[in-house]
């Protein structure tokens, strides 16, 4: 028969018991942010492995992601293209130094800008909107043709920096016409961002409406960002910086995580929703000198984001340039700005290094608009 002391004692073992399961439902609830412990841990890793994986043709990059049963683990991109595919996803062990590892063949990362056609959920993303307009839409440099062809891509979303409105978009959208080559003409500051995208109007821009006029920034090839903005045109823009099928935005952000639910709305396939796949990624992108040009350069980013994208349904050329946020049902947070990928990965920068470019370059603080 137990005494009163031992009952309490047993009590009190009881309530350590349950504290600790407690605690490690807690744990295991934290999202897996690129804080959380064992993300970090797959991390360090990552650092050591991936110059030697990518300096090795066919692999295309790293992330971390997770594998079923929800634990981080180490994601290697191998290019289905390759010759030696098999060979590469069977060269990689199991482990490395303890963490898990995953090869995921896809296609070579790329940037989304401008093909024709439109998708969406009942909202046109193509067509001319009636002033002032909302984001998530068509969109693009005035002059964007050159090769016998025109080129576009989306606008995303706005942001303010010292009281201005910019709309913000990728590099690759606003800026990328760096060589005179099949046009004569330069992307500048003061040049004219029309909605719809010249890919809409068949390449004719009188078919189409000033919104904002360009403001360089040249976040590639130097920066860890793909990110353009162009000043708003007074009455041309939403002031609350609505997009098409989300509505108004908090004007705080929010981290990424694995397994995280995310949306975008943009110029190809409208709205769409998916979850993230990974944290950390370091990708490579080519970039063209102009539209339909040839190859400027090749960037290598790292840390981004990694979103699933089977079957190019969440993002596809022409979404480039799309915030993607939270997929909540009001006010979501801004996660990402989208810019890349391939059929079956989406890439986007970090929306905190995005805004943190964006005031560098500024001289002041760049936040998002909304509530």
């Amino acid at each position: 028969m137990l005494t009163s002391t031992q009952s309490f004692r047993r009590f009190l073992q009881s309530l350590a018991v349950l504290a600790a399961v407690l605690a490690g439902g807690l744990a295991s609830a934290q999202p897996l942010t690129d804080t959380h412990a064992s993300v970090r841990a797959v991390i360090a890793v990552q650092d050591r492995v991936t110059p030697t994986l990518m300096s090795t043709p066919g692999y295309l990059g790293t992330a971390v992601g997770a594998d079923d049963a929800g634990t981080p683990v180490l994601v290697v991109y191998v290019d289905r293209g390759h010759a030696a595919v098999a060979d590469l996803v069977r060269s990689l062990p199991p482990q490395l130094r303890g963490v898990g590892v995953r090869a995921e063949v896809t296609d070579k990362f790329r940037a989304f800008a401008g093909k024709p056609g439109g998708g969406g959920t009942g909202i046109s993303y193509t067509a001319k909107q009636t002033a002032p307009i909302q984001l998530g839409t068509s969109g693009g440099w005035r002059t964007d043709l050159a090769n016998g062809y025109c080129c576009g891509g989306t606008l995303g979303s706005l942001v303010q920096v010292n009281g201005v409105q910019y709309i913000l978009s990728n590099y690759h959208v606003l800026e990328a016409d760096i060589v005179t080559g099949g046009n004569n003409l330069l992307a500048n500051t003061g040049d004219a961002v029309i909605q719809p995208a010249l890919i809409d109007v068949s390449c004719n821009a009188g078919n189409s409406q000033n919104v904002a006029t360009l403001v360089k920034v040249s976040s590639l090839p130097n920066s860890n960002v793909d990110a353009a903005i162009a000043q708003v045109v007074s009455g041309m823009v939403r002031a609350d910086g609505a997009i098409l099928g989300i509505g108004t935005l908090s004007a705080q952000t929010a981290s990424a995580a694995i397994n995280q639910p995310v949306k975008k709305s943009g110029r190809t396939t409208g709205l769409t929703r998916s979850k993230i796949s990974g944290l950390n990624a370091t990708i490579s992108v080519t970039y063209e000198n102009e539209c339909a040009g040839g190859t400027a350069f090749t960037k290598t980013f790292t840390g981004q984001i990694v979103i699933a994208n089977k079957g190019g349904k969440f993002l596809n050329s022409g979404d480039s340039g799309s915030l993607m946020v939270e997929d909540t049902a009001t006010s979501p947070r801004a996660v990402g700005l989208l810019y890349a990928g391939s059929s079956s990965t989406a890439i986007a920068n970090p929306i905190s290094e995005v805004l943190q470019f964006l005031g560098s370059k500024l001289g002041g603080t760049a936040t998002m608009v909304g509530n």
